[in-house]
């Protein structure tokens, strides 16, 4: 008997916002690289987002330790994304005070 060997595309696709998500799930490529740095088995990480096949975890999981360097490259990138936005906003609204503000615009 034979096996038909075909390569598995790895289940990563790309939002219109640059991120990347897992198994067309909305769960990111950054959160399960995270939990797994953590330590969290692809079971583990499977209980705590149901909604991506346990295949797919290990097809990133595989991915990420194949070409680690270009993943962390990608969540080096968005981190600094990441960063430079919450400064922008925390710039543009200053988050002394807000609890202040928020009760005034209720009316308390």
């Amino acid at each position: 008997m034979t096996i038909a060997v075909a390569p598995e595309p790895v289940p990563l696709e790309t939002d219109a916002d640059g991120v990347v998500r897992v198994g067309g799930s909305r769960v990111t490529l950054n959160t399960l690289v995270a939990a797994f740095r953590t330590g969290d088995s692809p079971e583990e990480i499977h209980e705590q987002y149901p909604t991506v096949d346990l295949a797919d975890i290990y097809a990133v999981l595989t991915y990420y330790l194949r070409h680690t360097r270009d993943v962390d490259a990608y969540l080096d990138a968005r981190d600094r994304a990441s960063l430079t936005v919450r400064t922008a906003n925390e710039d543009r609204y200053a988050p002394e005070g807000i609890r202040a503000r928020l009760l005034a615009r209720r009316g308390s």
